[in-house]
């Protein structure tokens, strides 16, 4: 089986910080009168948030378990009701907030699988040892996740390279106990 990835950023990527915690996604604004929320899903596919029955939300320093009562898809976007949401007011107080998973309750992966948290910042090196730099990020395009390389100062040069995530082809070894990735590329590109 070839290596995969979801798309489950680190919430503590962004901020320079060790995190227990992985950002599922978040709650943008209240949808309808009796605590709806809209929500942003990180997960893929969308909905799968909805296989997690607890979220933890986190607005600035405030971390709060809810239940979730339902969840469903709305258009082309996710609507859920949480337990103690009840009007459309208790709503609004957790727009924009974060919706977090412990890392200890995602589901255990194959050998062969990685969240995308685990691959942000391993240091990224060719076959033939040259160092790139640090995975910044990744992102989707449809055709194949790309992961975001970013030159640092032990890289050959300090330039942000796109790679597609291709394991087997251009990722050709990952050890994320020992923080690296080995992959097939040439610098010039």
């Amino acid at each position: 089986m070839p290596e995969s990835t979801l798309n489950i950023p680190s919430s503590g990527a962004n901020r320079g910080e060790p995190d227990a915690h992985v950002v599922l996604g978040k709650l943008t604004s209240p949808h309808g009168i009796k605590g709806w929320l809209k929500v942003y899903a990180y997960t893929n596919p969308i909905d799968s948030i909805f296989d997690y029955p607890e979220w933890w939300v986190r607005q600035g320093a405030s971390l709060k378990r809810y239940r979730v009562i339902q969840g469903r898809r709305q258009g082309k976007g996710l609507v859920v009701e949480l337990e103690g949401v009840g009007d459309r007011t208790a709503a609004e107080t957790l727009s924009q907030a974060e919706i977090l998973m412990p890392k200890a309750e995602l589901p255990a992966l194959a050998d062969d699988e990685y969240y995308w948290y685990q691959l942000e910042g391993l240091a990224v090196f060719t076959s033939t040892g040259e160092r790139l730099g640090r995975v910044s990020g990744l992102f989707e395009t449809g055709a194949n996740d790309v992961l975001v390389v970013r030159g640092d100062r032990d890289a050959i040069d300090r330039r942000e390279r796109l790679l597609p995530y291709l394991p087997g082809d251009v990722i050709t070894d990952v050890d994320i106990d020992a923080g690296w990735m080995r992959v097939d590329w040439d610098p010039a590109f």
